[in-house]
């Protein structure tokens, strides 16, 4: 398995298990089945809903099958916890869920703030989202504190632009160790990897497989895993797809997590560590980038879909990278 440094020394494996959209009745065998089958990196978040079913195939894995110090775990703050005051006791409800002392790696899940309360997306009579007046800077400091509690060892960003970055930067006593943004050949993300990269921030890319399952999918819309050129590359080397577009991160020393539940994709998934694309073939995938993004979130707001945060100052998604 590759791993790749933070700024801390500390090793963050390359390939890990997905759960966003895993059911609550999936994602504890799946976890269960990636950590038979090599995987140490779990990517979670308190707004998946299913933290509790993870931190119970957690439970039953370590002290058999692993070490707890040979996991690296991932969770979000979700939108509706950016208030000082709310951090803590967000992260204390997932470490609960998942049965853990501390996590490996806390994200602030999107820059952007909502209505502080449990309803995970307040909205107005007309269906736009209900926000809150919390800046990200004040949320950092609350995540910091975290980390000199003990509870994380590492803080980062999600969905988070170069601006964003930068003005985190500008203000952070702990430096976020990673980023993690939606990337895949079809939005390859150069200038925000080599941004962040600046500053010693590893970047993970979620939906790698430009997730298919999106509850938001529209026919005709662009599909990575059935586009014929990287069907016809993954024939040459004898594998996926999907594990040409893994290694396409790999190679590229970005951190990756594909979500699958069966068992069969799990394991296809993590074997990607016995054969290496050509600079050919990386340089031809690059090539098909068209910042098309798979996740960009929509919700109808007067029987029109619209950008759900696409009116908010703290968007990120309106400036190039």
């Amino acid at each position: 398995m590759m791993e790749v440094k933070l700024f801390t020394g500390a090793s963050f494996p390359l390939v890990g298990l997905g759960t966003w959209k895993s059911k609550k009745g999936d994602v504890e065998s799946a976890v269960k089945i990636s950590i038979d089958a090599g995987y140490r990196h779990i990517d979670c978040a308190a707004a998946y809903g299913n933290e509790k079913e993870v931190g119970d195939a957690l439970k039953e894995k370590i002290g058999t099958v692993c070490k707890r110090t040979d996991l690296f775990i991932v969770s979000k703050l979700w939108n509706t916890k950016h208030a000082a005051n709310d951090v803590r006791p967000a992260c204390m409800e997932t470490l609960k869920d998942l049965g853990l002392d501390y996590i490996d790696l806390y994200l602030i899940h999107w820059p952007i703030g909502f209505k502080a309360g449990d309803d995970k997306f307040p909205k107005n009579p007309d269906g736009s989202m209900l926000y809150s007046d919390t800046h990200y800077n004040e949320t950092w400091a609350a995540m910091e504190k975290l980390v000199e509690e003990g509870l994380v060892k590492h803080i980062g960003l999600s969905n988070f632009n170069s601006k964003q970055i930068d003005e985190i930067m500008s203000v952070a006593k702990i430096q976020p160790a990673v980023l993690q943004v939606e990337c895949h050949p079809y939005v390859i993300q150069k200038e925000l990897i080599a941004h962040a990269a600046k500053y010693g921030i590893v970047t993970t890319a979620y939906s790698p497989l430009g997730s298919p399952d999106r509850p938001w999918a529209k026919p005709g819309e662009p599909s990575l895993l059935d586009d014929p050129k990287i069907v016809e590359m993954a024939k040459k080397y004898n594998k996926t797809a999907a594990q040409v577009l893994i290694r396409f991160q790999v190679e590229r020393k970005i951190a990756v997590i594909p979500k699958s539940v069966t068992p069969e994709r799990i394991k296809a998934n993590f074997d990607v560590f016995d054969f290496s694309l050509s600079g050919e073939d990386l340089a031809i995938l690059e090539s098909y980038n068209r910042n098309w993004r798979a996740c960009y979130p929509v919700i109808v707001v007067d029987g029109k879909t619209v950008p759900r945060d696409g009116k908010h100052p703290l968007f990120p998604f309106h400036i190039p990278y």
